[in-house]
């Protein structure tokens, strides 16, 4: 079956950098794009960045464009969220998502309604 897991979550001051994992199995990564989006209580699930690691396509949010990075290894079918220059408001619960690459635009990658598989989440908080 379909399995997503987040690790790398942690504590960590404002201004340092942090790198999120997601491990992918039970899919042909190639086909799939997966994404990062974020969450704190009471607030909608936003999303992050995304990455279609068979076509090399990646997008990125403007809440953190310049200071975050998606990459993948194929290899391991595993995707990564390197985070840099981190501020407080940067604190939330982060999950990976994974869709259908085909479903995955511009305009839809940051909609959490488009996924179809989640992980569980890692906690990251930035302190000031």
């Amino acid at each position: 079956e379909v399995q997503l897991v987040e690790s790398g979550g942690g504590l960590v001051q404002a201004g340092g950098s942090l790198t999120l994992s997601c491990a992918a199995s039970g899919f042909t990564f190639a086909d799939y794009a997966i994404g990062w989006f974020r969450q704190v209580p009471g607030k909608d699930r936003e999303g992050v960045s995304c990455i279609s690691p068979g076509d090399h396509r990646t997008y990125i949010a403007h809440s953190v464009k310049g200071r975050f990075t998606i990459s993948s290894d194929n290899a391991k079918n595993t995707v990564y969220l390197k985070m840099n220059s981190l501020k407080p408001e940067d604190t939330a619960v982060y999950y990976c998502a994974a869709v259908l690459n085909y479903y995955v635009d511009p305009d839809l990658f940051d909609r959490a309604g488009i996924y179809e598989h989640w992980g569980q989440g890692t906690q990251v908080t930035v302190s000031s």
